[in-house]
């Protein structure tokens, strides 16, 4: 029986939450991610996982056990990464997740100087809106744009960007230019989904913060394809002015409604807390420090 291996098997059923899930990742059966949990469950005499056909959830043994056996493996990691790394080489793979809209419109740029000045290293960008699990170990790093963080991981601010409203000249001239929140109503939304609010829209009204829904006309994880749709006049788009920058410039979408304007929204660069960071995750960090100071 190969105890590691099997304590690697439970640190992920736990974090994944299925026996499925991790026989997906291993690329193997799900009976056999159970044949390896029952070996780990019989070595060690105690039951680590609650199993009903619905759920899995941890024992009081398995809650102390994972949480050693996590600090044991992110030990090793470190260590592995530690040895590899000797001389503080900037090396190895860099595994980035990064939203839609802002790694598709600003992220390559920065790979290529961060790969041009760092050439021993190799990226692997993720564009997906949602949050990732960075303890899963499947990135390194998480770029967010946000105004609400998780507990437990480093968030350092590479930028700000202010949270919009937003619509085409042409649809303001055939359907009237909003003047209040209550207007809203009456015009069609391209609402943007993937957001910790939902359904709803957050304004600033002085100094109370309401919260509108959105009669959405269209809706979609894709800011770039929102802002598409307003520049041809489908509708009015709240999106984040890095996401608008280049309608705005070229006179196809103008703002609306800023005296609602919320407080920025910031990009954050995030990573797990550990003792040692790898020389390429803090080279990487620091250059999108630098690039966007820039």
């Amino acid at each position: 029986m190969d105890k590691f291996n099997n304590m690697q098997v439970f640190c992920r059923i736990v974090e994944l939450g299925t026996f499925t899930a991790v026989a997906k990742e291993q690329q193997c059966s799900a009976m056999m991610i159970s044949k390896y949990m029952a070996q780990l469950e019989a070595s060690l005499g105690v039951v680590l996982l609650n199993r009903t056909t619905r759920t899995i959830s941890l024992t009081s043994a398995g809650e102390a056990y994972y949480q050693r056996s996590r600090q044991l493996l992110d030990d090793l990691a470190n260590l592995e990464a530690a040895t590899a790394e000797m001389g503080d080489q900037v090396k190895g793979l860099l595994k980035i997740s990064a939203p839609i809209d802002f790694g598709g419109m600003y992220m390559v740029p920065v790979i290529e100087q961060f790969l041009r000045k760092y050439p021993a290293v190799k990226v692997l960008m993720t564009l997906d809106n949602k949050p990732q699990n960075l303890r899963g170990g499947s990135f390194d790093i998480s770029l967010l744009v946000t105004d609400t963080l998780d507990q437990g991981v480093v968030a350092r601010k590479i930028a700000v960007t202010e949270l919009g409203t937003y619509a085409s000249p042409a649809y303001l001239a055939a359907n009237g230019c909003p003047q209040t929140l209550e207007e809203l109503s009456a015009h069609r939304c391209l609402h943007y989904v993937d957001t910790p609010h939902g359904d709803y829209w957050v304004f600033n009204a002085g100094s109370e913060v309401k919260k509108i829904k959105a009669e959405w006309l269209l809706s979609s994880n894709n800011g770039r394809a929102l802002c598409q749709a307003a520049a041809l006049g489908m509708g009015i788009v709240r999106a984040p002015k890095l996401s608008v920058a280049p309608y705005l410039q070229n006179g196809e979408l103008v703002e609306i409604l800023r005296n609602y304007q919320r407080p920025g929204l910031a990009v954050y660069a995030t990573y797990l807390q550990r003792r040692y960071y790898p020389a390429k995750l803090t080279a990487f960090v620091e250059f999108l420090l630098q690039y966007f100071e820039r």
